[in-house]
C-alpha cells in the first residue's frame, strides 16, 4: 500500500521591491507587536493560509537588509490579483490587502480591516 502524498500549495512569489535596499525608506521590518497585524476581508479569502508565511519572509528579508521597503507585493499566477503588505508608519498597522482593496480605499469604498486571526 502506498502512503497518500500530502501537497501543500506554493507560496505566492515576492516581487523585487522598487527602491534599493540601502534607500533612507526601506526601513521596515513588518513585525506584529508593536503594529497590528490588519487583513482585508478579500485578501483573506483569496490568500488565506499563505499570509502569515507571506509576512515570515518579509521578516527574514528585513533582517538580512536591515529593513525594507513599507510595500511588499507577492504574485500568484493562479490568482487574479497579488497580495500587498504595507507597514504604515508610527501608531500604524501593518496590513494585508489586494490592490482592488487599496483602489476601493482611495474612493471611499473601503470594507473594514480585521485583526488576523493568527496574530492577535
Amino acid at each position: 500500500m502506498q502512503a497518500a502524498s500530502t501537497t501543500s500549495p506554493a507560496l505566492p512569489t515576492l516581487k523585487q521591491q522598487e527602491i534599493p535596499f540601502d534607500h533612507p525608506d526601506s526601513k521596515n521590518f513588518f513585525q506584529p507587536g508593536a503594529k497590528p497585524l490588519l487583513t482585508t476581508p478579500a485578501a483573506l479569502e483569496l490568500y488565506g493560509e499563505a499570509i502569515p508565511h507571506c509576512l515570515t519572509i518579509l521578516q527574514a528579508l528585513a533582517c538580512l537588509h536591515n529593513g525594507i521597503d513599507s510595500l511588499q507585493v507577492f504574485e500568484d499566477p493562479s490568482k487574479p490579483e497579488a497580495l500587498w503588505f504595507i507597514e504604515d508608519g508610527d501608531g500604524g498597522a501593518i496590513t494585508a490587502l489586494l490592490p482592488s482593496d487599496y483602489l476601493s480605499f482611495r474612493a471611499g469604498a473601503f470594507a473594514p480591516a480585521h485583526h488576523f486571526p493568527l496574530f492577535p
